[in-house]
């Protein structure tokens, strides 16, 4: 017994008969840390740590937004596994139609933390980790949920973007497994709807084709003001709203960034503003010609952004009908985008007097759909405005050639 007290002076350079104040200061100090530290132990003795990760967007459309997992290490079992609830599978019979459709299924599924963090820093993701303050009890419930969950009989679920998606499932796992659960602070403004939350994130990596893509896919769903909680579908607003939780029971013990092994630039000067604007100014540039050649391309260019215009009004009218996604349901963009364009598109050149009807038509619709563009209930993407205005242009230069 004697022989460990002897150790703490000696490592104190104090003698054992020969006391002094700094040196008692000393020894209360050194023994209060080993005393915390062992009752530290002994409060947690499941030998496990959880803690969420949060991974930056990537390159591919469904790594848009970024990503969250939870990783599981326990040091008894000698295991440390990334449980991933956005996985989804690319060979599933049918997986266009499905996922349009809204009865793709998606599934939790497991992974070594090492091959995990090798894939995104690899490709230019980064990867924040934050330690969960949980109970040795909690823990030790929350690992045995996660396992059973990964069983194949318990894995699927209905993904809903908004709602139900691999972050809120994450979250709504700590929240039932942490007793007392800390009420988490607004990581945005008030009256924020989900699309305004969905651009804040975009564009704060300068992804602005994928924001064109979702404004022009996503109905006035996407412009119902969140609440505090829903607000947590995007991985980087969940990763916040921890951090801020109660300083009173913060459930952050601490994080860790690890750094990409490559950064990748995605900056680009042609958005889709810039190559939209540019491409109205050449037809427009082109329309000034009185060539044959000039002719011929405004003929073919007019059926082709008809066609195309009028394909897209399709595809909303079928995702409004046969998908299951309430997101993208009630799309408003159908106000300048007209299914009945992938028809008139092989008559343009006509001389009847239908056509002439139709397209004088045509200029009176989008006239209206400009005046009110910004007061929409259904917020629309800027970047299409310069499409608006040559489907106006080419509609009003087709009534005058008939």
């Amino acid at each position: 017994m004697l022989l460990p007290v002897f150790t703490i002076f000696k490592f104190l350079n104090v003698r054992i008969i020969k006391f002094s104040r700094q040196a008692v200061c000393k020894t209360v100090l050194l023994l209060t840390l080993c005393i915390c530290t062992f009752n530290t132990f002994a409060q947690d003795s499941s030998h496990i740590r959880v803690s969420l990760l949060t991974c930056s967007p990537g390159d591919e459309v469904y790594s848009t937004f970024g990503h969250s997992a939870l990783r599981i290490v326990d040091s008894s079992g000698v295991s440390d596994i990334v449980f991933n609830y956005g996985t989804f599978n690319f060979e599933e019979p049918d997986f266009y139609s499905k996922f349009l459709k809204g009865r793709l299924l998606y599934f939790v599924s497991t992974m070594y933390f090492d091959d995990f963090k090798e894939e995104y820093l690899s490709t230019g993701r980064s990867i924040t980790e934050q330690v969960i303050n949980f109970s040795a009890a909690e823990k030790i419930a929350l690992e045995n949920f996660l396992y059973t969950n990964a069983r194949e009989e318990n894995r699927y679920y209905n993904y809903d973007f908004f709602l139900d998606n691999c972050t809120t499932r994450l979250r709504d796992i700590i929240i039932r497994y942490k007793t007392g659960y800390p009420p988490l602070k607004p990581t945005m403004p008030s009256n924020t709807s989900f699309r305004q939350a969905i651009h804040s994130n975009l564009y704060k990596y300068e992804k602005y084709w994928n924001a064109l893509g979702i404004d022009i896919l996503f109905g006035l769903a996407a412009d119902k003001t969140m609440t505090t909680s829903q607000s947590e579908f995007l991985p980087d607003n969940l990763m916040l709203a921890l951090d801020t939780s109660s300083m009173h029971q913060p459930l952050v013990s601490y994080t860790t960034i690890m750094p990409p092994t490559e950064v990748i630039k995605n900056e680009t000067i042609f958005t889709p503003a810039v190559v939209f604007t540019l491409l109205f100014l050449l037809v427009v540039g082109v329309g000034f010609s009185q060539s044959k050649a000039a002719a011929i391309f405004l003929n073919g260019f007019d059926g082709l952004l008809f066609f195309l215009t009028g394909v897209l009004g399709i595809l909303f009218i079928f995702l409004w009908i046969a998908s299951g996604h309430t997101i993208v349901k009630n799309n408003l963009n159908l106000v300048w985008a007209w299914p009945t364009h992938a028809v008139i598109a092989f008559f343009v050149n006509s001389k009847k007097s239908w056509v002439k009807k139709y397209v004088g038509f045509t200029t009176v619709g989008l006239v209206m759909v400009l005046v009110a563009w910004f007061f929409l209930p259904q917020q629309m993407n800027n970047s299409l405005l310069p499409i608006v205005f040559l489907l106006l242009y080419r509609s009003v230069r087709r009534y005058q050639a008939l």
